[in-house]
């Protein structure tokens, strides 16, 4: 049985509107001092719970998984490729910028946006899946990031909506994180005002949740 996130509806629309539901500008790409030296380049590409909204950028999980490898001695840089409000379709569109950050690594965490906007989840799985194939095709090692639906859009829609993810990642042989809010979702402790965007320390559980899958993609 699938388990769907319950939230009230009032926080599912706040969540909309305060991570602003139209795509933003593509962020420049990290300029990162000449003589810093990286062993390789994970790259966390995804909507207002990648790029870490309300909080500053160190509070992001991008920022503390980089902080919590170099502390366990993999040299590795996280770039922070999150783009508040950007759906399935903005993340497919500027796939071709997310390469010229040359990633060794991917943390794909998107679809939140399309659910929370009812877009038709097999457009969805659609998206996701072009964005895996031109990632893979360049030989990018892709960690898809597992999300799910609140239960106000429905029960058929939240079991179709969670089953993209497993899918998508079983038919291109992905690392798969079940769901990338696990253990912070819900739980108003962990969570800003709205319901839905972590706090810092919601961050700090997910970065110790995706730390053995990106050692498991491959950092050493």
């Amino acid at each position: 049985m699938i388990h769907t996130l319950r939230l009230p509806a009032l926080a599912v629309v706040l969540g909309c509107l305060l991570s602003g539901c139209e795509k933003q500008t593509t962020p420049a790409p990290a300029v990162i001092p000449a003589q810093t030296s990286f062993a390789g380049t994970i790259v966390a590409v995804g909507d207002s719970l990648t790029a870490g909204y309300g909080l500053n950028e160190t509070d992001a999980y991008p920022a503390q998984l980089e902080k919590k490898l170099q502390a366990a001695g993999y040299r590795w840089r996280v770039v922070n490729a999150g783009i508040s409000g950007e759906t399935s379709s903005g993340t497919l569109s500027r796939v071709d910028w997310v390469l010229k950050l040359k990633p060794d690594i991917v943390i794909l965490e998107t679809g939140a946006n399309d659910g929370l906007r009812g877009i038709d989840p097999q457009v969805t799985k659609k998206n996701i899946t072009e964005t895996v194939r031109i990632l893979k095709q360049n030989r990018v090692t892709v960690v898809l990031a597992g999300m799910r639906m609140v239960t106000s859009m429905g029960r058929d829609f939240t079991e179709k909506f969670a089953a993209i993810y497993p899918a998508v990642a079983q038919k291109h042989d992905l690392i798969l994180i079940p769901f990338f809010l696990q253990g912070v979702a819900g739980n108003p402790a962990l969570n800003q005002e709205d319901g839905i965007h972590p706090g810092a320390e919601g961050y700090r559980i997910i970065t110790d949740m995706v730390f053995p899958y990106v050692l498991q993609a491959g950092v050493k």
